[in-house]
């Protein structure tokens, strides 16, 4: 028997480590000190502002290293720390308050890597630096807000049914309908189970008061809360991308928490402008036979409410919303005929069905734009909480002229002020508010010393390790140490290829862990080896059966490590996914170079002769 790969055999092995190998290179290329420029409030960032900034920083005595243009986002790249906020304050003052400048690290890999799809791994916030927060949804707002949205559903399905009801209101008991007699009480209660499961309703009637109590039944509560939390994290994702941070993580933690991490960002105050960015729009049926003085005196209809005007004085709304900013699924800022600024709007197929049965039933009457923000108020609560401001105001009022669509225009803003609207729109509404409960910024002279550790705990590991192998295992030692090394180049490339994957300090662990695990099946191999031989076995006979036969050890290991990881994975958050990255692609580039790795470095060795004697 001799041991011999074909030649597309050993031909793959090198290609897949070459591979690895050139998504790992752009690794050693480390990072460069950059400021970020972002337009806001309108404004836009074009090559003039490149061109200016360049020359700012050049009449300041700051070196640009380079200086890139895109998607709308200007990075500039200088030479270390120092410049790097010197650079920050000058373009900051220079700009004015229309641009966000923002620090950033950005990755140093050539022009002609990146090119070709090289890129470094994408670090964590415990490695990279930057701004952490874990923030808390609001759920009371979101339970209330379908509560309001149910007391709509009532009112247009009663309605459409053709059944008289006296009003519907919201109590601390419950959604309460009244009627004007029993008859009518039973014939609500049976038309409006029939409308979906996720209401109770009981007869709540006394004496001559007729009323029909509905609440949210539990399962309903639970899935409106969970609904809220993963729209909310789609949202901030939506948002942060849209304003232009690189590489952020957005997960949940727990029932009602959003942890975010935006690695890079060093500078908290714009981190906050990101995630305070919370804008949604409601629109409501404007009051027309309501007084204004007499409600600003406090003599507000029942079922309306009392809203400021962006332009000055208020507005009297019905409370019922029409529609929320929920189904919005575009927002482009445009120009009527008369070159005033606007924004066009597109619904999904459910809000353009609930518009268009809502704007049928109201041509000619005002309907209202609602605009919601909350903020930062710059307090704290009790708890320690940040407290958030709500701030509510009209920004315009039209007559509906026609039944109108999926598409729509909001008109009455100024140009910055509908741009950003249209900015946020499109990110998505927050279906609840949030509050930052934590915030921690990490600076990058902590990460470089996590990296510095981290790198020195894996090194002497890797010495220790190779050191051990060739002792132990001579020539097959030597081979082992190659295969290791490989292993480590190939986990660095594969975190590198994964648009998703970000290594963080326990991924380092993860990587010294898979040092040790990665010879595991060499040993395995290599004790196999040495067994047959002293069981009279030829060298080929000896090396044939000893990886053959302890295939099926190191798969079982390996698989059920793979496993756990993969479990590790998908119920942990942060540092444990992290871990559990790093570990699953260790396990399988390490099952490569063990197993086909070395068996054909031993049979371009050993392998097609006859050999009498191993160094094993």
């Amino acid at each position: 028997m001799l041991n011999k790969y074909p030649m597309w055999k050993n031909i793959m092995v090198m290609l897949v480590i070459a591979v690895g190998a050139f998504y790992a290179i752009p690794n050693l290329f480390g990072e460069d000190h950059a400021v970020q420029v972002v337009a806001t409030r309108g404004a836009e960032v074009t090559t003039s502002t490149q061109t200016s900034v360049i020359e700012l920083l050049e009449s300041k005595g700051i070196a640009v290293k380079r200086a890139e243009l895109t998607n709308g986002q200007l990075l500039v790249r200088v030479q270390n720390g120092e410049q790097q906020l010197t650079a920050k304050e000058a373009i900051a003052d220079s700009l004015g308050n229309k641009f966000t400048v923002a620090l950033n690290l950005a990755p140093a890999t050539p022009e002609w890597l990146e090119a070709l799809g090289g890129s470094p791994m994408k670090l964590g916030l415990d490695l990279r630096g930057g701004v952490h927060f874990l923030m808390e949804v609001d759920m009371s707002e979101a339970v209330r807000k379908m509560e309001e949205a149910k007391i709509a559903d009532f009112r247009s399905q009663l309605r459409e049914e053709k059944i008289r009801y006296a009003g519907v209101r919201k109590t601390p008991k419950g959604i309460e309908i009244k009627f004007r007699d029993a008859d009518t009480v039973a014939k609500a209660e049976a038309y409006l189970k029939t409308r979906g499961n996720d209401m109770t309703f009981a007869d709540a009637s006394e004496g001559d008061n007729f009323v029909l109590r509905a609440n949210m039944s539990e399962v309903y509560v639970k899935q409106i809360k969970e609904e809220a939390l993963q729209q909310n994290i789609i949202t901030i994702r939506n948002r942060v991308n849209e304003l232009g941070v690189a590489e952020p993580v957005v997960q949940r933690q727990g029932a009602e928490r959003i942890i975010v991490e935006l690695p890079g960002v060093q500078d908290t105050a714009r981190a906050k402008e990101i995630l305070g960015a919370t804008a949604s729009i409601e629109f409501h049926m404007l009051d027309d036979k309501a007084d204004p003085s007499a409600a600003a005196s406090g003599r507000v209809p029942a079922g309306s409410q009392v809203y400021p005007r962006r332009e000055g004085g208020i507005a009297v709304l019905k409370k019922e919303i029409m529609l929320t900013g929920n189904h919005i699924t575009g927002a482009q800022p445009s120009f009527d005929e008369y070159s005033r600024p606007q924004v066009s709007i597109n619904l999904d197929a459910q809000g353009g069905n609930i518009f268009s049965n809502v704007t049928k039933d109201n041509i000619g009457k005002p309907m209202a734009t609602l605009f919601i923000e909350y903020k930062d108020s710059g307090l704290r609560n009790p708890n320690g909480t940040v407290k958030m401001t709500k701030i509510e105001e009209v920004i315009s009022v039209a007559t509906i002229q026609a039944r109108l669509g999926r598409n729509f225009v909001i008109n009455g803003l100024e140009h910055a002020e509908s741009q950003n609207l249209a900015l946020l729109l499109r990110a998505g509404a927050l279906i609840a508010p949030v509050t930052i409960v934590e915030e921690r910024t990490i600076g990058p002279s902590l990460g470089a010393e996590n990296i510095q550790n981290g790198m020195q705990a894996m090194i002497w590991g890797l010495a220790i390790v190779l050191i051990f192998m060739m002792i132990y295992y001579r020539a097959f030692g030597i081979i082992a140490n190659i295969a290791l090394l490989a292993n480590i180049i190939m986990v660095v490339g594969v975190m590198s290829m994964i648009p998703g994957a970000v290594l963080t300090l326990p991924g380092i662990a993860g990587m010294v862990l898979t040092v040790g695990m990665a010879v595991d099946g060499n040993v395995l191999i290599y004790e196999r080896i040495r067994e047959e031989i002293l069981a009279g076995r030829s060298v080929q006979q000896a090396i044939h059966e000893g990886y053959a036969n302890a295939l099926s050890t190191i798969a079982d290991a390996n698989i059920t490590t793979f496993m756990t990881a993969l479990i590790m994975f998908a119920v942990g958050t942060g540092a444990v996914k992290g871990f559990a990255v790093t570990l699953m692609i260790g396990i399988a580039t390490s099952m490569f170079t063990a197993i086909v790795g070395t068996r054909s470095i031993v049979n371009a060795v050993w392998g097609g002769k006859r050999v009498k004697k191993l160094s094993i």
